[in-house]
């Protein structure tokens, strides 16, 4: 996740109090009501006096920030690429499954140093396991085995589907000893969860 922040938006002759959150490729808010703006629908964007406004089609929302505003505009400007967030570096060995993103395995295969694709490759610096039901999730202790014991884990799933929620990869991921650090919007359509050996534990 890129920031989050608890402030007062105004959006439609509303105002709401509630969290926002600025994630890879779109802003959110939840409170009152529920706001969702994707990077590419934003058609005008600027800040002045600690209020982010944010225009779309839709409309306005202004995003009462504070002296953040100003670095959440430039995060929207120019947004992070994915496969920098996700910490994918020059010299790594990714193990990656059930993950069919073309755009996500084009630029892993272009930046990391070895790919293993479909199976799990033991010394991996980081490890992508893509989910659909809480079943895929008993994987979980086999891929602690495969990380350096200062890699990780990045669980992938479907956002909005009820049968795999965060909560279930959260549980899975402290039942085999593992604890989250952050959280991404994978793409539009996907959450990730990056999961690690806590400190005390390597």
């Amino acid at each position: 996740m890129g920031a989050e922040s608890r402030c007062t938006v105004r959006f439609q002759r509303r105002a709401s109090e509630g969290r926002a959150l600025l994630e890879t490729s779109e802003l959110l808010f939840r409170g009152d009501f529920n706001l969702r703006i994707r990077f590419d629908e934003i058609v005008a964007l600027r800040v002045a006096k600690g209020v982010l406004r944010v225009e779309t089609a839709a409309g306005v929302a202004a995003f009462d920030l504070g002296p953040a505003a100003e670095r959440w505009a430039e995060k929207i400007r120019s947004p992070k690429p994915l496969i920098d967030k996700l910490g994918v570096k020059s010299g790594h060995q990714v193990s990656v499954i059930g993950v069919d993103d073309d755009a996500f395995l084009r630029d892993v295969a272009a930046r990391a140093a070895r790919v293993a694709r479909g199976r799990l490759k033991d010394g991996s610096d980081l490890v992508f396991l893509g989910a659909v039901t809480p079943r895929d999730l008993a994987r979980m202790p086999r891929l602690v085995k495969s990380i350096r014991r200062d890699g990780a884990v990045w669980v992938v799933w479907k956002k909005g589907v009820p049968t795999l929620k965060e909560d279930h990869v959260r549980d899975a991921a402290l039942a085999a000893g593992l604890v989250d650090v952050k959280v991404a919007s994978f793409s539009a359509t996907h959450s990730a969860l990056k999961l690690v050996i806590p400190k005390a534990a390597r």
